[in-house]
């Protein structure tokens, strides 16, 4: 699978686990640590926890490596740094406290459709 496939698996993954406005920027070409961002809000802490999990266990079972992991639910924000991709999960306040998509703003996004409604 190409990164991009599987940014797009660990959205998909996010979203049946009720993760809220999942974004994935790329920034390949601004970057010289990651190519993704996989972005996701969570409504409150337990929820953020469990994105992570989700997403850590999306990932192993698509056979990448987790290198480190930052923050905690009770924080707002756990980053998953799988390499090559960077999954950044925040509760909604965190995440309008961040605003990682502004600092990113100059690269392209990549195209995914929420599946839940």
């Amino acid at each position: 699978m190409t990164n991009k496939e599987i940014a797009l698996e660990i959205a998909k993954a996010l979203d049946a686990k009720k993760g809220q406005d999942i974004v994935i920027v790329d920034i390949a070409e601004r970057s010289g640590f990651a190519d993704l961002f996989v972005i996701a809000d969570a409504g409150n802490s337990r929820l953020l926890e469990a994105l992570a999990d989700e997403a850590e266990d999306k990932m192993a079972e698509l056979g990448e490596d987790l290198h480190h992991k930052e923050g905690l639910g009770d924080s707002g924000w756990i980053l998953l740094d799988f390499g090559d991709i960077i999954i950044n999960l925040f509760t909604k306040q965190q995440r309008d406290h961040y605003n990682i998509e502004k600092v990113w703003s100059d690269c392209d996004t990549v195209e995914y459709t929420a599946e839940r409604k």
